[in-house]
């Protein structure tokens, strides 16, 4: 084996000074995207197992009004289209809204509301009162009276395509001041607009949530966001530092070969880092040449964004269903093993803030690279409502939901970031080809085998001496260990033998997993 040059690089914090990049949390942990979760099955959540496990946050699916789908199954996207901002959403109603933020805020585990405020819903969704309060509205008119909102709200008078759609995303007006796959497009230039807009996310911050992922930005323009943020009302004191500003991170696909580039929203809150997943499935799959001891220089060396600035994530609800960005490229619970040694990437490597993705299972149906199911909605009962998400014996999901986030590989490598957070990144070792280790400071240390062959290495950990168990194959059970045991000499050199064979090719070890 090649060994190579140690190096380390200082690890970023993630505030800049401004209260709108902060996770107002001091110990690294992860948001979790509880993805089409009941409000009250989250709340749960928090209590049992997010506040044990070191997440630091939950991110909801967006929690106003939207439309009822008539399908056999009703589809996920019907909560990308709003009718109002009431708070009875497929999740809960209000009441169910403000126990689970409640609750997860008493446990330390804030809450992060997905909001929709590009767009309302498609123009031909039609009208009545097809919606999860049972609000009026009627989508040709351009009439939400709940809101309310009528037709002079919209951007129909600045759209400059033929067809009111978005055709052409190199113009950016089009992609600002047109429909989104026809979803009537707000105008937030208009005070009456903007002051609707504001009540919603002020509501939310006054109930307790922590902040926002931002839906559609690349599709409102910088200038009116900054108005609508600079309206926000401090986060509440009842669980927050007075004076605190509600986190924000915006989605902004920025793949690098549009007009509309992510640093616009800079200067705003963190953006989402969709090169991230890409690339890194790349990376995995060993794609177009790429191993991973390329990872050494990962993160603004591969010309991601600066780690200050991004929200990471290796698949997100939309593009593990082929919609987004990334492609074919991006892992996801359905290929396992790889994905579990991304994620366990992301989790140990210091660059970004980082959210894991908790999923539900639907029967894919391809038909010429296209997943003709990819619409499915959540588990749920033959009148359409959610199913609660049950925990089995061993701590897994069933009916449907996946709970990527309660698989132990990357639970643990959750904790495992909260141990290490602040550590610089040291140690690190390659093969030359896909056999990487690292270490965080004196706290962690993680090597991964993507290879054909059997690593077998002597590396310098930079831990304290003493046996470690490995939180990847078993799990600290007060002095003794479930899985792989590895110890750690004098000189911080350990041994490390993982087969290519392994179902988890990697071993992660930290200070609190000392034996």
């Amino acid at each position: 084996m090649k060994t190579r040059t140690k190096w380390c690089l200082l690890a970023l914090g993630f505030g800049l000074g401004l209260s709108q990049y902060h996770s107002h949390t001091h110990h690294g942990g992860s948001i979790v995207h509880l993805f089409e979760w009941r409000w009250s099955d989250i709340a749960d959540e928090c209590e049992r197992y997010l506040a044990p496990s070191g997440f630091h946050g939950v991110q909801i699916s967006p929690p106003s009004e939207h439309i009822v789908v008539s399908k056999p199954h009703r589809p996920w996207w019907e909560r990308y289209q709003p009718v109002s901002y009431n708070l009875c959403s497929r999740s809960g109603t209000e009441h169910e809204l403000r126990d689970m933020i409640r609750r997860c805020n008493d446990v330390g585990v804030k809450i992060y509301a997905d909001v929709v405020i590009n767009h309302m819903c498609m123009a031909d969704a039609g009208e009545g009162s097809r919606s999860t309060c049972g609000s009026y509205f009627n989508a040709s008119r351009e009439e939400f009276p709940s809101v309310p909102y009528s037709a002079a709200d919209f951007n129909d008078d600045k759209c400059t395509s033929g067809s009111g759609n978005i055709e052409n995303y190199q113009d950016i007006y089009q992609v600002r001041n047109c429909r989104l796959l026809g979803l009537l497009d707000l105008a937030q230039d208009k005070e009456h607009v903007r002051g609707k807009i504001v009540d919603y996310l002020n509501t939310l911050v006054d109930m307790g949530v922590a902040g926002f992922r931002v839906d559609a930005c690349k599709h409102m323009w910088p200038a009116d966001l900054k108005v609508l943020y600079g309206r926000l009302h401090n986060l509440n004191p009842k669980w927050f530092p007075k004076g605190s500003s509600p986190l924000i991170y915006q989605e902004v696909i920025d793949l690098g070969d549009e007009p509309i580039k992510a640093g616009e929203y800079y200067p705003l809150g963190r953006v989402t880092e969709f090169k991230y997943g890409a690339m890194l499935g790349s990376v995995f799959r060993k794609w177009n040449g790429y191993k991973l001891s390329d990872l050494r220089s990962w993160g603004e060396g591969w010309g991601l964004m600066p780690s200050d600035k991004a929200l990471v994530f290796v698949d997100n609800h939309d593009n593990q269903r082929g919609h987004g960005a990334g492609g074919a490229s991006i892992l996801t619970f359905w290929e396992p093993r790889l994905y579990k040694m991304a994620v366990a990437f992301m989790l140990a490597h210091p660059y970004g803030m980082t959210r894991v993705m908790s999923s539900y299972r639907w029967d894919r149906h391809i038909v010429k690279g296209k997943d003709e199911n990819d619409w499915v909605g959540p588990p749920s009962y033959p009148d359409g409502t959610t199913k609660p998400v049950p925990i089995g014996p061993d701590g897994g999901c069933g009916d449907g939901w996946v709970c990527e986030h309660r698989w132990p590989q990357i639970r643990n490598m959750v904790t495992f970031r909260v141990i290490v957070n602040g550590q610089p990144l040291c140690n690190w070792w390659d093969n030359g080809s896909n056999q990487i280790a690292f270490g965080r400071g004196d706290r962690g240390f993680i090597v991964i085998n993507n290879d054909e062959c059997f690593l077998d290495a002597t590396l310098n950990t930079g831990l304290t001496a003493g046996t470690y168990c490995d939180v990847i194959s078993g799990q600290k059970t007060g002095d003794r260990c479930t899985g792989k045991q590895v110890t750690v000499d004098s000189r911080g050199r350990a041994h490390f033998r993982i087969s290519n064979m392994d179902q988890d090719p990697f071993i992660a070890i930290h200070r609190d997993s000392k034996l």
